[in-house]
Parts: structure tokens; sequence; C-alpha cells
């Protein structure tokens, strides 16, 4: 009798096991599960290596290559982002998530435990043995639309692990271009105050002769005095913008002592192409890519609302009770099986609210998937304009503000030197050519800063302001920073 009970029971129980057991992990139980996707995403996008650290030995290999990267180095943009992508706990922590997603994933490939109960009841020579196991029949019907929700999610958690290492990668590249363009305006204003300050003293010098008068002497001390305020305040700006270049980087102790170039790239020979530029960011933009993955984990979910609309708990308990009774000396002992089916009657909640909240919100993300795909298209063409824009107006300052206005000051030194024209006039022009530079210094910074700003219109990673843009020096000698 126990053997055809026993029969039974796994006639009832062990297909219901069977069944949860044949789903494997499919790789999502190895720690670095999705890290490949995403490291292959952004390494075609800013050619450099992203790295998921997850031990002490690991940790101590990357710090020794950042080490040979930076200290008492002067580095590029390419190899700020290196840095970046290698040492920022922020993204770390990012792809801490990535982890996280694949572990949900392998948490639904497995079946739902079993419950088992064994009780005794009946005390001295009358008692009875029970025992029962119960199965979630409903998990396991439904376990194939669980695990492919909870793949939806892992993807689109891989997609936003990409996001974020493609936003820090541009956020390092506009840093490094801010760092280098502030210290390009430290540079050309030590070099503007080393000659006004030739031109102070030759006023002092002019002035103790007679041939100059104390309004043309304060004339030039002012110009001086003001460029040492212009120039103390762009060094300041400059290692601040350092800084944040610094953070960024997630550098700290001796690995500071490093150096950027001080001025920016020259300007690229040719411009980029405006005739792809709406379709490649609706190829390549990630988070366009996430929000389809939302409205397909949503769907998926909706099949899965829909399948437990009407049943939310289905159970199977299945089990064998002994009793053992004592008569005339000898012990009885009866063996008998049960099976029982366990299940919440939908008499008051039918299930419809849940398939309404199912419905409105796959059609919230059918609408928010609409509008994005809108944007990308608008934010791409306006990255693009702005694009071409500053590359003219940079263009424009290089080609003919600065040779002009550089032009300008050598003629009126000239006439100068020959007692034609005043100190006044020239201080003017001075003062009028610094602030040429200045302005051509910042529309560089500016097409540079949009190059980048294009990038992230086309692939993803989060547009971003740049920072301030610093201020022209003013006709009157006013501060630039």
């Amino acid at each position: 009798m126990i053997r055809g009970f026993l029969k039974t029971i796994s006639a009832v129980s062990l297909p219901l096991l069977a069944a949860g057991c044949a789903t494997t992990a499919n790789g999502v139980s190895d720690p670095y599960a999705g890290f490949v996707t995403v490291a292959a995403r952004t390494a075609s996008v800013t050619g450099k290596e992203a790295v998921w650290v997850q031990s002490s030995g690991q940790a101590r290999a990357v710090g020794e290559r950042v080490k040979h990267l930076v200290q008492k180095k002067t580095i590029g943009p390419d190899t700020a982002v290196q840095v970046a992508l290698l040492n920022n706990k922020g993204l770390q922590a990012a792809y801490a998530e990535v982890g996280l997603s694949a572990a949900d994933v392998w948490q639904e490939t497995m079946p739902v435990n079993p419950t088992l109960s064994v009780g005794v009841t009946g005390i001295g020579i009358g008692r009875t043995v029970e025992s029962a196991v119960a199965n979630n029949i409903l998990a396991l019907i439904t376990k194939p639309r669980r695990v492919a929700v909870a793949d939806a999610r892992f993807r689109q958690t891989q997609l936003r692990a990409a996001e974020e290492t493609l936003k820090l990668a541009a956020d390092t590249r506009r840093a490094w271009i801010n760092a280098v363009s502030a210290w390009e305006t430290v540079a050309y204003l030590n070099k503007a105050q080393a000659a006004a300050d030739a031109a102070s003293e030759l006023a002092q010098k002019l002035g103790e002769t007679g041939a100059l008068t104390k309004t043309g002497q304060a004339r030039e001390h002012v110009f001086y005095a003001e460029l040492a305020g212009q120039t103390a305040e762009a060094r300041l700006a400059a290692r601040t913008a350092k800084e944040e270049l610094t953070r960024l980087m997630g550098l700290w102790g001796s690995d500071t002592e490093y150096s950027v170039p001080n001025a920016l790239p020259a300007l690229p020979k040719g411009s980029k192409a405006k005739r792809t530029v709406e379709a490649d960011a609706l190829k390549n933009r990630v988070d366009l890519q996430v929000a389809r993955l939302e409205l397909e984990a949503l769907a998926k979910s909706y099949g899965l609302t829909e399948a437990t609309r009407y049943l939310t708990d289905l159970e199977v308990l299945s089990g064998v009770e002994i009793e053992q009774e004592k008569e005339d000396g000898e012990t009885e002992t009866t063996v008998s099986g049960n099976v029982e089916l366990e299940f919440v009657i939908p008499i008051f909640d039918t299930g419809k609210a849940r398939m309404r909240k199912a419905e409105f919100g796959y059609m919230q993300a059918a609408n928010l998937l609409a509008e994005k795909a809108v944007n990308v298209r608008s934010e791409a063409r306006s990255a693009y304009d702005a694009y071409r824009s500053t590359e003219e107006i940079a263009r424009h300052y290089r080609n003919n503000v600065v040779p002009l206005r550089t032009k300008i000051e050598d003629e009126s030194l000239l006439t100068y030197n020959g007692m034609i024209t005043n100190t006044f006039e020239l201080l003017a022009d001075t003062r009028a050519k610094v602030n040429s530079i200045m302005l051509s210094i910042n529309a560089k910074r500016n097409f540079w800063l949009a190059d980048v700003n294009l990038a992230t219109a086309v692939y993803g990673g989060g547009a971003s302001s740049g920072g301030s843009a610093p201020q022209a020096v003013a006709e009157d000698g006013g501060a630039g920073h």
C-alpha cells in the first residue's frame, strides 16, 4: 500500500518539480553575466575599455594601470576617458545593477520550493502520522512568462549601464575641454600681462622724464592691474575645472599629479555630414532602446497578468496518512493517501482592475516611446546645428577677427613709436586684441563641446550644458572669469 501511494505522490509531485528544473540559468548565474554586452556596446562608441571590478586583485591591477596612465603625465581626452571608465566608483555601482538584474532572472528560472508538512496526532497506542507536500501549480505554469519578463528587464538594465558609461565618457571629455580651455586662457593672459607690465614700466620712466603725463601713466598702470586681477581669476577657474576632471576620473592622492595641455586642439579640416544624423540617432540611441524594452517588458507582463486574471494562487497538496492501532496485542497500520487542490475563488476580485492597470501601463509606455522618438530626432538636428554654427564662429574668429586685431595693434604700435598715435589709442587697441583673443578661445571651446554633444545626441549619454562659458574681457577692462 505504501509503495502504491508513493507512486501516486510521484505521479503528482515529481512532474511539477521536474518542470521547474527544466529551465536552466542560461549563464545568468555567472557573476559577470551581461557585462560583456555593456562593454562591447560602449567600446564601439568610445573606443575605450570598460572594466567591472569584483575583487581586490582586480582593484589593485586597475589602480596600477591608472597610476601608469596619469601620474606626472600630460593627459589627452582619450586618456582621461579611459581612466574614468576604469576608476570611477559611481560607474562601478551602476554595473552592480547589472548583477542584481541577472540574479533576478536566475531566481525566476528556479522552481518554487515545495512545502512539506508533517504532523503526529494521538497519544499512546493510537496515533496518526500525517504528511503533505504542497506545490504551487500556478507558479510553475506561469514560469516561462515570468522568466521572459525578467529577461527583458535584464536587457534593459544592461542598456542603462551602457548609457551610464557613455554619460561618464561624455562628461569626462567635456571636463577635459573645459580644463584645457581654462588653462589656455591663463596662458594667454600671462603673455598679455607680461606685455602690460613692460608698458607700465616704460610709462613710469617716461613720466619721470616728463615725456608722459600722469594721466597716461595711470592708464598704463591700471591696464596692468586689471590684467593681473583677470589672470588670478582665470587661474582659479582653471584649477576648479581641473578638479572637476579629477573627480570624474576618480583620482586622489598622488594620482592627482597630472597635467593637461595649455591649448585645445586646432579645429578639424572638414565638417561632419548631416545626411544621416537623424537615422543614426534612431538606430543607436541607448535611451530609445531602453524605452523599447520597457514596452516589451510591459507587453510580456500584460500577458502574465492576463494568464493569472482569475486564479492568483493555485496549489496542489499530496500526502500520506499513517494510522497505527493496537488491538488484542496486535498493531495494525493503515496507510492512506490524499491529494488536495487549493485555489482562490474569484467572487469579488475577478482581475478586471489588474487588467485595466496593465492596459493603461502599456498605453503609457507606448506613448512615451513615441515621444522619445520625436525628441531624439529633434535633439539630433539641434546638436548638429549647434556643431556647425559653433564651428563657423570659431573659424571666423581664427581666420578674420584675431588677425585683424593683431594687425591693428601692430600698426598702432608703429604709429605710437612715431609719435602719431597717443597712449590712450594704443591702450584701447591692445585691450581690443585681448578681448578678441578671449572670444576666440571661447569659440573654440564651444565648438569642441558641441562636438561632444553631437556624439551624445546620436549614441546617448545625456546632454550637458558643459558649464558656463567664460566671458570675454570687457572694453573697460572687466574681469573675464
